[in-house]
């Protein structure tokens, strides 16, 4: 994972381009469609570039990438991360070249998809339907939606261009040399066009065909079958489900049709019943993968170790980081789960959720104990953790809390015997228990109780003599 100013700078030039003509329509699509995905500051970029480009026009001067941060009041970091949402998301192609020192980009804003390729992708809406809700999901569905007119009902009478047109064969088709560079287009050039949005690419990769192909014999499913459109549909729904290529073998041979084909609709429907079987809910969310580049600590290369360990837990995401703590062992539905509801829920950054789950793992004998790990998230959450450094700090500081509540949760009262750990154990959590079990340590809790005992007895003591003294005064 590269660093922001690794990639770019302020200096750093830009253009803006359009794929084709961008219409009015499509701020409702990117407002109300992508906008609940991606968050607003993406689509403040996506408009801003789309606003430097001139009415009917499809590019722009060029401009400093510093210019762009004064105008959207954003540093480079926030710049970078909402502009590799934006390519993710397929409404945005980043194209570079090296000049002299600096570089410069064209930014090509893309077209949206349309309401009805976003409604059928069998990707974007089912991310969107887990995040807005199934009532808020189904007004946009309405909004975007309209009867459909009762053409069945009618007689088509249209006229063909041929009944209605006729051509001049003698003279007015003659073409010229002259004229058929006329006809031609400046290859420099590019005629205006209304380009439509492009589906979700870029998945392939992420899945085994070769492990796919392996466990299906060509008696039953014919290579031909896989065509590039069921090819995307597999990986797509892998990417989407978190499906693995043996289980995908027993999708795929429950999905074909009596002419050996693979049914798309079938297949989409098996991989949805087998996550909600499998995972007991009803959609996947879509989540950041690993810590966004606005909240890494340092923009430097780490040079220290603790810099590095740092690092380490912002580039990885929370699922790898638990399948290391495990010796390299997959986790369980109930692990992932926890991970996803702290992650959505309590909307903890994968980072910190990467020092929770180390914390709680080493201070519970390598166990993921639901509410324990709530109960440390939610309290995260209220003090606006965001970074590693800020959740490592956190956890050093209110260490004895969480270890009492961790205790409560024992039963009885007796103190179980300390597990003997064989993982690696972080420095950060180290120092916390050394500090404790240290000499020092243990000498300044000596101190404040003393402090804490002279205290009540002045207090004794003050309130004795005030209560003679009323007393007296009553006597007198």
């Amino acid at each position: 994972m590269s660093n922001h100013w690794q990639e770019l700078l302020p200096v750093d030039r830009y253009s803006v381009s359009s794929a084709g003509l961008l219409h009015d329509y499509d701020r409702k699509v990117l407002t109300l469609l992508y906008q609940p995905l991606i968050g607003p500051v993406c689509i403040s970029l996506y408009m801003t570039l789309w606003s430097e480009l001139e009415e009917n026009r499809l590019w722009s001067e060029s401009s400093l990438h510093y210019n762009l941060m004064n105008t959207m009041s954003m540093n480079l970091r926030e710049i970078y991360d909402a502009r590799t949402k934006l390519e993710g998301i397929g409404l945005l192609t980043v194209y570079k070249k090296k000049a002299d020192e600096n570089k410069q980009f064209i930014y090509e804003v893309n077209p949206p998809l349309s309401p009805e390729q976003f409604f059928t992708d069998g990707m974007l809406n089912i991310y969107l339907y887990k995040k807005v809700g199934k009532a808020q999901f189904m007004r946009l569905k309405k909004f975007f939606c309209d009867d459909r007119v009762p053409v069945g009902e009618y007689e088509l009478v249209t006229k063909s261009f041929a009944e209605i047109f006729a051509s001049d064969h003698l003279d007015s088709l003659y073409v010229t040399d002259e004229s058929l560079k006329d006809l031609s287009v400046d290859q420099s050039k590019r005629l205006m066009n209304r380009k439509e949005g492009e589906e979700l690419q870029g998945f392939e990769h992420t899945f085994d065909f070769d492990l796919l192909f392996a466990g299906i014999k060509t008696s039953l499913v014919p290579r031909r079958a896989f065509n590039l459109k069921v090819r995307d549909t597999i990986a797509k729904l892998s990417f989407l489900y978190g499906i693995d290529p043996i289980q995908m073998q027993k999708l795929v041979l429950s999905s074909l049709d009596i002419d050996n084909e693979i049914d798309l609709e079938e297949l989409r429907k098996s991989a949805r019943d087998w996550y909600q079987m499998e995972y007991h809910a009803d959609m996947p969310s879509l989540i950041e993968r690993v810590q966004p580049l606005k909240y890494i600590s340092h923009s430097e290369e780490p040079k220290t170790k603790e810099q590095l360990y740092i690092r380490h837990l912002e580039t990885v995401s929370p699922r790898s980081r638990l399948i290391q703590l495990s010796g390299g062992a997959e986790p369980s539905k109930s692990d992932l789960q926890i991970l996803e509801d702290i992650m959505l829920k309590q909307n903890l950054t994968p980072g910190v959720t990467n020092v929770l789950v180390e914390y709680v793992m080493i201070k519970t004998d390598m166990k993921l104990t639901k509410a324990y790990v709530e109960k440390i998230a939610s309290h995260w959450a209220r003090k606006r953790v965001v970074t590693v450094a800020e959740a490592m700090e956190l956890a050093k500081s209110e260490h004895r809390q969480y270890q009492e509540w961790a205790d409560n949760k024992k039963t009885g009262n007796t103190r179980s015997k300390k597990a003997i750990r064989t993982e690696s154990v972080p420095e950060w959590l180290n120092e916390v228990e050394d500090n404790e079990s240290s000499p020092a340590a243990a000498a300044k809790v000596t101190e404040n109780e003393s402090l804490e005992e002279r205290k009540r007895q002045f207090e004794e003591k003050l309130r004795k003599l005030k209560t003679g003294g009323e007393a007296a005064h009553g006597t007198d």
